[in-house]
């Protein structure tokens, strides 16, 4: 896993997104990069990555790229392809991007599976200091759950963490639990998000999303079918 930088900056926070229940975090970081103006700087690369290059507008996407605003100080990995098999390796690689970067915080988002439709936020934090602060946002403490995914290997390794799940009950996207998180973001990080417009860009980003992830399907299915008659 080789982390990839055009430009270093100093102590930023960094936010992670990768896809899991609801897309949450990937629609969530999508949004974040929009909003906040943030250019890419890089990515996280490996020869393990399936090689299926989804392309939109005319550029292929990285699987796993990185951006930053520099407004905010904000470094955001955002990935758009599947990780199954690769959370420890990719959790590795942002511990290392942290220290490269000497960031003062690294951020976790995540969706939770929910049979009920109540979109719940909760926090997971190494740091008890943040505690009360979370409380005040009206966010609960997570007690009990299962978290997969480059989030949940981040829960084991890392020594300072700061998480956020919200609660999905939809399969494939879930855009209106994607804006709970960034409400959330925009107190607790004071990023002056307009919230009215949120749920409405996150749709748009959702639609984006399904149809890539569709594609990438539909390409991984031709490729395992075109293997079965090679070797057949």
């Amino acid at each position: 896993m080789k982390i990839r930088l055009n430009y270093k900056p100093r102590n930023p926070i960094i936010i992670e997104g990768f896809p899991g229940f609801g897309l949450v975090s990937t629609i969530a970081t999508e949004f974040l990069i929009k909003h906040l103006d943030a250019k890419k700087i890089g990515s996280i690369w490996s020869d393990e990555i399936q090689p299926i290059a989804a392309v939109h507008e005319g550029s292929p996407l990285d699987p796993i790229g990185i951006f930053y605003s520099r407004k905010k100080n904000i470094v955001i990995v955002h990935a758009i392809t599947n990780v199954n098999g690769l959370e420890w390796k990719i959790s590795d690689a942002i511990l290392e991007l942290s220290q490269i970067l000497k960031a003062k915080e690294l951020i976790s988002l995540e969706g939770i599976g929910s049979t009920e439709s109540l979109s719940r936020t909760f926090y997971y934090s190494t740091d008890d200091k943040n505690l009360k602060r979370f409380d005040k946002l009206g966010i609960l403490p997570l007690r009990e759950g299962i978290i997969i995914g480059v989030s949940g290997a981040l829960m084991l390794k890392a020594k300072k963490l700061n998480s956020f799940f919200v609660e999905t009950s939809v399969g494939l996207a879930d855009s209106k639990a994607a804006a709970k998180i960034i409400e959330i973001l925009n107190t607790y990080l004071k990023l002056g998000v307009d919230v009215k417009p949120l749920i409405k860009s996150a749709e748009k980003f959702e639609e984006k999303l399904r149809d890539v992830i569709q594609k990438s399907k539909e390409a991984t299915q031709h490729k395992e079918k075109k293997d079965l008659d090679y070797f057949g």
